[in-house]
């Protein structure tokens, strides 16, 4: 029998979890939603071109005289400033999404492991009429016309 996870929460962690994701929310709410079209037509930064970037800022900076008012400097260096206190908290979320992922990897396959050794038994065992209903409406999972509607979401 597999068991990778187990794992349960308290009514009062979901509460903490939820009130915690409220409050990422709720910073999130100044970060720009791009759409796809503005997404792919906006220059990226890349890790060759960073470099590049923030050595050009340098040198501008440190030569003001070449750099007209309307250049954006100064909005460019808070940008960088920000971009770079991000950062850190972006990968600290992206790990965190990642054990989550893995987590709900791990519980769904707990949970299909157990699914599908019992269904074994009910082929096995479970030949009685009253199991017969049953034994049929789980046999949708396999059948070659596709998932039914009740199982497809889960599988």
């Amino acid at each position: 029998m597999q068991n990778v996870v187990s794992i349960a929460y308290t009514s009062e962690e979901l509460a903490q979890m939820d009130s915690a994701l409220a409050t990422l929310r709720g910073l999130f709410d100044r970060m720009v939603k791009l759409t796809t079209e503005e997404r792919r037509e906006l220059f990226k930064m890349g890790d060759k071109s960073e470099p590049f970037c923030r050595q050009t800022l340098a040198v501008l900076a440190a030569n003001p005289q070449i750099v007209p008012p309307n250049l954006g400097l100064a909005e460019a260096q808070a940008d960088l400033a920000a971009l770079d206190a991000l950062r850190p908290r972006l990968l600290q979320l992206q790990q965190l999404l990642e054990t989550a992922e893995d987590t709900e990897t791990a519980l769904g396959s707990d949970i299909l492991s157990v699914a599908l050794e019992g269904y074994g038994l009910l082929k096995v065992s479970g030949k009685s009429e009253a199991l017969k209903g049953a034994r049929k409406a789980l046999s949708a999972r396999w059948s070659k016309g596709g998932r039914t509607a009740a199982l497809s979401p889960a599988a």
